[in-house]
Protein backbone atom coordinates (compact mmCIF):
# COMPACT_ATOMS: atom_id res chain seq x y z
CA UNK A 1 0.00 0.00 0.00
CA UNK A 2 1.55 3.50 -1.02
CA UNK A 3 1.47 6.01 1.90
CA UNK A 4 1.48 9.84 1.22
CA UNK A 5 2.00 12.40 3.92
CA UNK A 6 0.66 15.76 2.95
CA UNK A 7 1.95 19.15 4.25
CA UNK A 8 -0.33 22.50 3.56
CA UNK A 9 -2.63 25.40 5.71
CA UNK A 10 -4.65 22.68 6.81
CA UNK A 11 -7.15 22.63 9.56
CA UNK A 12 -7.78 26.29 9.99
CA UNK A 13 -11.52 26.78 8.86
CA UNK A 14 -10.38 28.02 5.81
CA UNK A 15 -12.64 26.91 2.54
CA UNK A 16 -10.13 27.27 -0.16
CA UNK A 17 -7.36 25.24 1.69
CA UNK A 18 -10.18 22.71 2.63
CA UNK A 19 -11.29 22.56 -0.61
CA UNK A 20 -7.27 21.92 -2.39
CA UNK A 21 -7.16 19.32 0.64
CA UNK A 22 -10.41 17.72 -0.52
CA UNK A 23 -9.45 18.15 -4.36
CA UNK A 24 -5.72 16.26 -3.51
CA UNK A 25 -7.08 13.51 -1.74
CA UNK A 26 -9.86 12.79 -4.24
CA UNK A 27 -7.53 13.16 -6.92
CA UNK A 28 -5.05 10.66 -5.09
CA UNK A 29 -7.96 7.87 -4.41
CA UNK A 30 -9.11 8.23 -7.67
CA UNK A 31 -6.08 6.64 -9.29
CA UNK A 32 -4.51 4.72 -6.23
CA UNK A 33 -7.66 3.31 -4.55
CA UNK A 34 -5.63 2.50 -1.45
CA UNK A 35 -3.48 4.75 -0.88
CA UNK A 36 -2.88 5.13 2.40
CA UNK A 37 -2.77 9.26 3.47
CA UNK A 38 -1.27 11.12 6.18
CA UNK A 39 -2.18 15.12 6.73
CA UNK A 40 -0.37 17.42 8.66
CA UNK A 41 -2.97 19.89 10.17
CA UNK A 42 -3.61 22.21 12.37
CA UNK A 43 -6.82 20.43 13.67
CA UNK A 44 -6.37 16.86 13.26
CA UNK A 45 -10.05 15.91 15.16
CA UNK A 46 -11.66 18.52 11.91
CA UNK A 47 -9.25 16.94 9.33
CA UNK A 48 -9.99 13.26 10.63
CA UNK A 49 -13.65 13.81 10.17
CA UNK A 50 -13.93 15.75 7.02
CA UNK A 51 -11.27 13.91 5.07
CA UNK A 52 -10.86 10.28 6.66
CA UNK A 53 -7.51 10.86 6.48
CA UNK A 54 -4.49 9.75 9.19
CA UNK A 55 -3.48 12.96 10.81
CA UNK A 56 -0.31 14.57 12.88
CA UNK A 57 -0.63 17.98 14.02
CA UNK A 58 1.80 20.55 12.57
CA UNK A 59 3.59 21.45 15.90
CA UNK A 60 4.43 18.04 16.15
CA UNK A 61 7.70 17.26 14.71
CA UNK A 62 8.53 14.14 16.19
CA UNK A 63 5.14 12.70 14.81
CA UNK A 64 5.80 14.54 11.58
CA UNK A 65 9.53 12.84 11.15
CA UNK A 66 7.83 9.49 12.10
CA UNK A 67 4.43 9.97 9.66
CA UNK A 68 7.67 11.16 6.93
CA UNK A 69 10.17 9.08 7.64
CA UNK A 70 6.99 5.75 6.89
CA UNK A 71 6.26 7.67 3.66
CA UNK A 72 6.64 6.99 0.03
CA UNK A 73 6.01 10.78 -1.16
CA UNK A 74 5.77 14.08 0.61
CA UNK A 75 3.54 15.94 -1.14
CA UNK A 76 3.33 19.97 -0.30
CA UNK A 77 0.24 22.09 -1.53
CA UNK A 78 -1.60 23.20 -2.95
CA UNK A 79 -1.91 26.83 -2.12
CA UNK A 80 0.37 29.98 -2.00
CA UNK A 81 2.93 28.43 0.74
CA UNK A 82 6.48 29.42 -0.32
CA UNK A 83 5.95 33.02 -0.12
CA UNK A 84 7.03 35.70 2.76
CA UNK A 85 4.07 38.20 1.82
CA UNK A 86 1.58 36.97 4.82
CA UNK A 87 4.39 35.26 6.65
CA UNK A 88 8.16 34.42 6.75
CA UNK A 89 7.41 32.30 9.30
CA UNK A 90 5.11 29.73 7.56
CA UNK A 91 7.79 29.96 4.59
CA UNK A 92 10.46 28.79 6.77
CA UNK A 93 7.71 26.15 8.30
CA UNK A 94 6.72 24.94 5.28
CA UNK A 95 10.39 24.53 4.05
CA UNK A 96 11.30 22.28 7.42
CA UNK A 97 8.91 19.97 6.34
CA UNK A 98 10.25 19.55 3.22
CA UNK A 99 13.79 19.44 4.70
CA UNK A 100 12.77 16.44 6.87
CA UNK A 101 11.32 14.62 4.13
CA UNK A 102 14.96 15.07 2.48
CA UNK A 103 16.92 13.93 5.38
CA UNK A 104 15.11 10.52 5.00
CA UNK A 105 15.59 10.38 1.38
CA UNK A 106 11.96 10.86 0.42
CA UNK A 107 11.09 12.11 -2.37
CA UNK A 108 9.21 16.15 -2.55
CA UNK A 109 6.40 16.79 -4.87
CA UNK A 110 5.42 20.43 -5.01
CA UNK A 111 1.41 19.63 -5.69
CA UNK A 112 -0.26 22.55 -7.82
CA UNK A 113 1.74 25.60 -5.84
CA UNK A 114 1.34 29.08 -6.48
CA UNK A 115 5.37 30.40 -6.03
CA UNK A 116 6.07 33.72 -4.68
CA UNK A 117 6.65 36.48 -4.02
CA UNK A 118 9.57 35.88 -2.35
CA UNK A 119 11.45 39.08 -1.36
CA UNK A 120 14.18 38.73 1.50
CA UNK A 121 17.38 37.31 -0.33
CA UNK A 122 17.83 35.09 2.77
CA UNK A 123 13.87 33.51 2.10
CA UNK A 124 15.18 33.27 -1.48
CA UNK A 125 18.09 31.47 -0.86
CA UNK A 126 16.44 28.90 1.34
CA UNK A 127 13.38 28.57 -0.78
CA UNK A 128 16.63 27.71 -3.56
CA UNK A 129 18.01 25.36 -1.46
CA UNK A 130 15.34 23.08 -0.85
CA UNK A 131 13.59 23.43 -3.88
CA UNK A 132 16.79 22.18 -5.85
CA UNK A 133 16.69 19.09 -3.86
CA UNK A 134 13.29 18.28 -4.81
CA UNK A 135 11.67 15.80 -7.09
CA UNK A 136 9.17 17.11 -9.20
CA UNK A 137 7.24 20.28 -9.19
CA UNK A 138 4.01 21.03 -10.07
CA UNK A 139 2.90 24.74 -10.26
CA UNK A 140 -0.73 25.90 -10.62
CA UNK A 141 0.27 28.95 -13.57
CA UNK A 142 3.30 30.36 -15.69
CA UNK A 143 3.56 33.16 -13.41
CA UNK A 144 4.87 30.34 -10.95
CA UNK A 145 7.33 28.92 -13.43
CA UNK A 146 8.80 32.02 -13.73
CA UNK A 147 9.21 33.17 -10.21
CA UNK A 148 11.13 29.74 -9.85
CA UNK A 149 12.91 29.71 -12.25
CA UNK A 150 14.25 34.19 -11.20
CA UNK A 151 14.61 32.17 -7.39
CA UNK A 152 17.41 30.01 -9.56
CA UNK A 153 15.61 26.62 -9.21
CA UNK A 154 17.25 24.55 -12.29
CA UNK A 155 17.10 21.22 -11.31
CA UNK A 156 13.85 19.48 -10.66
CA UNK A 157 11.11 19.24 -13.38
CA UNK A 158 8.33 22.23 -13.52
CA UNK A 159 5.53 21.12 -14.52
CA UNK A 160 2.32 23.90 -15.09
CA UNK A 161 -0.63 22.42 -14.26
CA UNK A 162 -3.74 24.29 -12.67
CA UNK A 163 -5.18 24.60 -8.99
CA UNK A 164 -5.52 21.83 -7.43
CA UNK A 165 -9.52 22.47 -6.78
CA UNK A 166 -10.08 22.44 -10.52
CA UNK A 167 -10.16 18.70 -10.31
CA UNK A 168 -12.99 18.46 -8.23
CA UNK A 169 -16.58 17.50 -9.86
CA UNK A 170 -19.48 19.70 -9.36
CA UNK A 171 -21.82 19.01 -6.57
CA UNK A 172 -25.82 18.61 -5.59
CA UNK A 173 -27.68 21.83 -5.16
CA UNK A 174 -29.91 20.25 -3.01
CA UNK A 175 -27.35 20.51 0.00
CA UNK A 176 -26.94 24.39 -0.68
CA UNK A 177 -30.96 24.75 -1.07
CA UNK A 178 -31.36 23.48 2.52
CA UNK A 179 -28.45 25.41 3.68
CA UNK A 180 -30.29 28.83 2.29
CA UNK A 181 -33.79 27.69 3.60
CA UNK A 182 -32.10 26.76 6.81
CA UNK A 183 -31.10 31.26 6.95
CA UNK A 184 -34.23 32.11 5.69
CA UNK A 185 -33.43 32.39 2.07
CA UNK A 186 -36.25 31.15 0.06
CA UNK A 187 -38.56 32.01 -3.16
CA UNK A 188 -37.08 32.46 -7.04
CA UNK A 189 -35.63 35.80 -7.00
CA UNK A 190 -32.34 36.28 -8.18
CA UNK A 191 -29.53 35.43 -5.84
CA UNK A 192 -26.10 37.21 -5.80
CA UNK A 193 -23.28 35.50 -3.71
CA UNK A 194 -20.61 38.23 -1.93
CA UNK A 195 -17.49 36.17 -0.77
CA UNK A 196 -14.66 39.03 0.11
CA UNK A 197 -12.29 39.26 2.64
CA UNK A 198 -10.52 41.79 4.83
CA UNK A 199 -7.25 43.09 3.32
CA UNK A 200 -5.15 45.34 4.95
CA UNK A 201 -7.48 47.44 6.95
CA UNK A 202 -8.77 48.91 3.94
CA UNK A 203 -12.76 49.99 3.57
CA UNK A 204 -12.78 51.38 0.24
CA UNK A 205 -13.37 48.57 -1.71
CA UNK A 206 -16.13 47.60 0.85
CA UNK A 207 -17.96 50.69 0.08
CA UNK A 208 -18.20 50.16 -3.52
CA UNK A 209 -19.58 46.53 -3.04
CA UNK A 210 -22.16 47.97 -0.40
CA UNK A 211 -23.27 50.51 -3.13
CA UNK A 212 -23.25 47.85 -6.11
CA UNK A 213 -25.75 45.47 -4.20
CA UNK A 214 -28.13 47.66 -3.30
CA UNK A 215 -28.25 49.01 -6.41
CA UNK A 216 -28.78 45.32 -7.88
CA UNK A 217 -31.06 44.84 -5.50
CA UNK A 218 -33.21 47.72 -6.83
CA UNK A 219 -32.56 47.24 -10.52
CA UNK A 220 -33.16 43.70 -10.20
CA UNK A 221 -34.92 42.86 -6.61
CA UNK A 222 -31.54 40.51 -6.40
CA UNK A 223 -31.24 38.67 -2.98
CA UNK A 224 -27.32 39.24 -1.76
CA UNK A 225 -26.44 36.70 0.35
CA UNK A 226 -22.67 37.00 2.17
CA UNK A 227 -20.84 33.92 1.97
CA UNK A 228 -17.81 33.27 4.52
CA UNK A 229 -15.27 31.46 3.14
CA UNK A 230 -13.33 31.74 5.95
CA UNK A 231 -14.62 31.00 9.62
CA UNK A 232 -15.53 33.27 11.31
CA UNK A 233 -13.46 36.29 9.96
CA UNK A 234 -15.40 36.98 6.86
CA UNK A 235 -18.46 36.85 8.55
CA UNK A 236 -17.15 40.27 10.04
CA UNK A 237 -16.48 41.73 6.52
CA UNK A 238 -19.88 40.66 5.31
CA UNK A 239 -21.31 41.90 8.57
CA UNK A 240 -19.37 45.06 7.26
CA UNK A 241 -20.58 46.03 3.59
CA UNK A 242 -23.97 44.49 4.80
CA UNK A 243 -23.97 47.50 7.48
CA UNK A 244 -22.96 50.08 4.93
CA UNK A 245 -25.80 48.82 2.59
CA UNK A 246 -29.34 50.69 2.55
CA UNK A 247 -31.62 47.35 1.09
CA UNK A 248 -32.00 43.99 3.38
CA UNK A 249 -29.23 41.41 2.82
CA UNK A 250 -28.19 38.32 4.19
CA UNK A 251 -25.02 37.07 5.87
CA UNK A 252 -24.39 33.43 6.23
CA UNK A 253 -23.01 32.93 9.97
CA UNK A 254 -21.92 29.37 10.03
CA UNK A 255 -18.93 27.46 9.36
CA UNK A 256 -19.31 25.07 6.00
CA UNK A 257 -17.54 22.08 4.41
CA UNK A 258 -16.26 21.82 0.90
CA UNK A 259 -19.51 20.21 -0.58
CA UNK A 260 -21.81 22.82 1.58
CA UNK A 261 -19.54 25.45 -0.35
CA UNK A 262 -19.36 24.27 -3.36
CA UNK A 263 -23.47 23.52 -3.12
CA UNK A 264 -23.67 27.03 -1.57
CA UNK A 265 -22.50 28.76 -4.27
CA UNK A 266 -24.28 27.00 -7.19
CA UNK A 267 -26.96 27.86 -5.75
CA UNK A 268 -26.10 31.71 -6.84
CA UNK A 269 -27.19 33.55 -10.35
CA UNK A 270 -23.67 35.66 -10.07
CA UNK A 271 -20.88 35.48 -7.23
CA UNK A 272 -18.70 38.35 -6.25
CA UNK A 273 -15.59 37.38 -4.75
CA UNK A 274 -12.20 38.69 -4.19
CA UNK A 275 -11.81 34.87 -2.48
CA UNK A 276 -9.76 32.40 -4.97
CA UNK A 277 -11.98 29.79 -4.15
CA UNK A 278 -15.25 31.44 -4.07
CA UNK A 279 -14.68 32.25 -7.93
CA UNK A 280 -13.09 28.79 -8.36
CA UNK A 281 -16.28 26.78 -6.83
CA UNK A 282 -18.45 29.05 -8.79
CA UNK A 283 -16.56 28.52 -12.20
CA UNK A 284 -16.66 25.03 -11.49
CA UNK A 285 -20.63 25.42 -10.64
CA UNK A 286 -20.98 26.95 -14.15
CA UNK A 287 -22.49 30.09 -11.99
CA UNK A 288 -20.75 33.39 -13.79
CA UNK A 289 -18.42 35.63 -11.60
CA UNK A 290 -17.53 38.84 -11.28
CA UNK A 291 -13.98 39.44 -9.64
CA UNK A 292 -12.09 41.77 -7.59
CA UNK A 293 -8.36 41.04 -7.42
CA UNK A 294 -6.12 41.52 -4.30
CA UNK A 295 -3.30 39.15 -5.08
CA UNK A 296 -1.70 38.37 -8.46
CA UNK A 297 -3.20 34.71 -7.68
CA UNK A 298 -6.58 36.46 -8.30
CA UNK A 299 -5.66 38.00 -12.02
CA UNK A 300 -4.09 34.44 -12.83
CA UNK A 301 -7.11 32.07 -12.26
CA UNK A 302 -9.29 35.08 -14.23
CA UNK A 303 -6.87 35.62 -17.12
CA UNK A 304 -6.80 31.44 -17.44
CA UNK A 305 -10.78 31.27 -17.71
CA UNK A 306 -10.94 34.30 -20.41
CA UNK A 307 -12.43 36.75 -18.13
CA UNK A 308 -11.79 39.99 -16.99
CA UNK A 309 -11.17 41.56 -13.56
CA UNK A 310 -13.85 44.20 -12.71
CA UNK A 311 -10.92 46.10 -10.44
CA UNK A 312 -8.74 45.70 -7.68
CA UNK A 313 -9.76 46.43 -3.93
CA UNK A 314 -7.61 49.73 -4.26
CA UNK A 315 -9.86 50.66 -8.06
CA UNK A 316 -12.88 48.97 -8.30
CA UNK A 317 -16.36 50.83 -8.47
CA UNK A 318 -19.83 50.33 -7.88
CA UNK A 319 -21.09 51.34 -11.25
CA UNK A 320 -18.27 48.68 -12.74
CA UNK A 321 -19.94 46.04 -10.75
CA UNK A 322 -23.19 46.52 -11.42
CA UNK A 323 -22.65 46.15 -15.27
CA UNK A 324 -20.54 43.35 -14.95
CA UNK A 325 -23.23 41.61 -12.91
CA UNK A 326 -25.83 42.80 -14.91
CA UNK A 327 -24.69 41.52 -17.95
CA UNK A 328 -23.55 38.30 -16.91
CA UNK A 329 -26.93 37.40 -15.51
CA UNK A 330 -28.58 38.42 -18.61
CA UNK A 331 -26.27 35.98 -20.30
CA UNK A 332 -28.02 33.11 -18.42
CA UNK A 333 -24.95 30.99 -18.11
CA UNK A 334 -20.93 31.11 -18.15
CA UNK A 335 -19.84 31.68 -21.99
CA UNK A 336 -18.95 28.04 -24.09
CA UNK A 337 -15.41 29.66 -24.02
CA UNK A 338 -15.11 29.49 -20.53
CA UNK A 339 -16.69 26.22 -19.71
CA UNK A 340 -14.07 25.07 -22.65
CA UNK A 341 -11.15 26.30 -20.78
CA UNK A 342 -12.41 25.07 -17.48
CA UNK A 343 -12.38 21.30 -19.02
CA UNK A 344 -8.76 22.29 -20.23
CA UNK A 345 -7.71 23.05 -16.78
CA UNK A 346 -9.25 20.09 -15.08
CA UNK A 347 -7.29 17.63 -16.92
CA UNK A 348 -4.52 19.51 -16.39
CA UNK A 349 -5.02 19.76 -12.64
CA UNK A 350 -5.71 15.89 -12.34
CA UNK A 351 -2.10 15.97 -13.98
CA UNK A 352 -0.81 16.60 -10.36
CA UNK A 353 -1.86 13.18 -9.30
CA UNK A 354 -0.27 11.55 -12.17
CA UNK A 355 2.73 13.26 -11.81
CA UNK A 356 2.89 11.59 -7.72
CA UNK A 357 1.80 8.35 -8.96
CA UNK A 358 4.09 8.15 -11.26
CA UNK A 359 7.13 8.73 -8.47
CA UNK A 360 5.29 6.67 -5.99
CA UNK A 361 5.52 3.77 -8.89
CA UNK A 362 9.53 4.48 -9.60
CA UNK A 363 10.17 4.93 -5.45
CA UNK A 364 12.78 2.25 -5.17
CA UNK A 365 15.30 3.59 -7.84
CA UNK A 366 14.33 7.37 -6.71
CA UNK A 367 15.14 6.24 -3.30
CA UNK A 368 18.63 5.41 -4.43
CA UNK A 369 18.93 8.50 -6.53
CA UNK A 370 17.82 10.25 -3.58
CA UNK A 371 20.37 8.64 -1.41
CA UNK A 372 23.45 9.21 -3.95
CA UNK A 373 22.47 13.09 -4.17
CA UNK A 374 23.16 13.02 -0.49
CA UNK A 375 26.20 11.06 0.18
CA UNK A 376 27.67 13.35 -3.31
CA UNK A 377 26.86 16.65 -0.89
CA UNK A 378 24.83 17.73 -3.90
Amino acid sequence: MSKVVISGYYGFANAGDEAMLSAIIGSLRDIMPHVEITVITGNCQMTRKHHNVHTVHRMNFLAIAAAIRRCDILISGGGSLLQDVTSTRSLYYYLLVMRIALFFHKPVMLYAQGIGPVRGEKARQAVRQVLQQATVIGVRDSESKRELEALGVTVPPVHVTADAVLSMHPVDKKIGFYLLKKAGVTGIRTRVGIAVRDWQGMTGYKEEIAKAADELHRRLDARIIFIPMQYPADVKAGEDIAAMMETEAVVLRESYNTVEFMSLIGCMDAVIANRLHALVFASLMEVPVTAISYDPKIDSFIQLIGEELCGTVETVAAEDLVADVTKKLAAGSIAPDVKARLNHLRRQSLRNAYLALRIIEGKDSLRARLKSRNTDGR
